[in-house]
């Protein structure tokens, strides 16, 4: 089965074309023109084991806000394009990672209701020029967009990077847990019959 989507979202703010294929390698380019997102957006998909491709041009003369939430929107609808009707997917999904003093767990229900809950975080107010609270609000925007629960919890850190970091690393793996492809079922895990 082909698990892939593309996306293309413009507005007044942005315009982002991007395109995903949840059994990839994690191979693809991103060009959102900010420089960290860019680097948290490798790590997503190369830990999620997704092929994404992201070309954004936003409003970066106002900040990085629209262009972050944008693309956290698009990789949502992506997500949940990509995963059709969600028959045989495991659906739930969880990591707990360490990246060097800091240890985040991440964890995601796949089943068509969104919910958010974010406790990670981080005492600077700018990693380099990216403005911290944007890490929490791409999840969020991603999470509505995906039709997901998702639960992110910094258990302890103090780097800003590496809080950062390990919250997309954490994400990337909950999500690819959740995705795979169950070898003991292609119904749609629910009782319901339907996500």
């Amino acid at each position: 089965m082909n698990r892939t989507a593309s996306i293309h979202r413009t507005t007044g703010e942005t315009d982002i074309r991007l395109s995903i294929d949840l059994d990839g390698s994690g191979d693809g380019k991103r060009d959102s023109g900010i420089g960290f997102l860019d680097h948290m957006l490798d790590l997503f998909a190369k830990h999620a084991l997704i092929d994404l491709e992201v070309t954004a041009k936003g409003d970066l003369h106002v900040d990085d806000h629209h262009t972050a939430e944008d693309i956290g929107i698009t990789l949502g609808q992506a997500l949940d394009q990509a995963l059709a009707d969600r028959a045989g997917i495991r659906r739930y999904g969880h990591f707990t990672l360490p990246m060097d003093e800091c240890l985040v767990t991440s964890a995601v229900d796949l089943g068509g209701r969104y919910a958010f809950e974010y406790n990670a975080p981080i005492a600077a107010a700018k990693i380099g020029t990216f403005d911290s609270e944007l890490v929490e609000h791409f999840w969020q925007s991603f999470a509505a967009n995906a039709r997901c629960n998702l639960h992110v919890l910094l258990h302890h850190g103090r780097n800003s990077h590496h809080i950062a970091e390990a919250v997309f690393k954490s994400v990337a793996r909950a999500i690819r847990m959740a995705a795979e492809s169950d070898p003991r079922s292609n119904q749609i895990p629910s009782t319901k019959g339907v996500l």
